[in-house]
């Protein structure tokens, strides 16, 4: 049955059995898991980082961002959890779903070298670049604060120009 809400659960593993609308977040091991929403009973992994899936709390409530995008799934569902609510979103072309696996490989190919850096350098304060993306999930803005070289954001830019199709 297609989910409309979750129920966060917080545990230090995520269990061999997941139970349908429920939502496991291990903070230990950062990573989320749920069964698919759309009733098909596949395991989601969502690693949480922040180039990758990003978790907020607020009291009971949870969120997490960006939309969930199961494309490799056969349901091929897309959807946003926003305060333990399933929100639906539209489906996606194929030119659109590569464009966001390439902007978020990308995304985590920077987090890792920036956590590199960082580690190698002992600097505090570096943060990652990100990303923010406009509805086709092309890149829109790229923050550069804090990023230790420049030269591969004017390379990334250039793989998508002005952002058009």
């Amino acid at each position: 049955m297609r989910q409309t809400h979750l129920k966060p659960q917080f545990v230090e593993f995520i269990p061999d059995q997941l139970d349908d609308g429920v939502l496991y977040i291990s903070e230990r091991f950062r990573t989320c898991s749920h069964k698919c929403c759309c009733g098909c009973g596949d395991e989601v992994v969502l690693p949480l980082s922040p180039a990758e899936w990003q978790l907020s709390r607020d009291g009971d409530f949870v969120s997490l961002w960006p939309s969930v995008g199961n494309w490799d799934y056969p349901c091929r569902s897309h959807y946003v959890i926003r305060r333990n609510q399933v929100r639906w979103a539209a489906s996606m072309t194929e030119h659109q779903i590569r464009r966001v696996k390439q902007r978020d490989e990308v995304a985590l190919r920077l987090q890792i070298n920036a956590n590199n850096t960082t580690r190698a350098t002992g600097a505090v304060g570096t943060s990652a670049p990100s990303i923010s993306a406009d509805a086709s999930g092309a890149p829109s803005g790229i923050s550069l604060s804090n990023t230790p070289s420049l030269s591969i954001w004017k390379w990334i830019r250039s793989l998508w120009g002005s952002g058009s199709g």
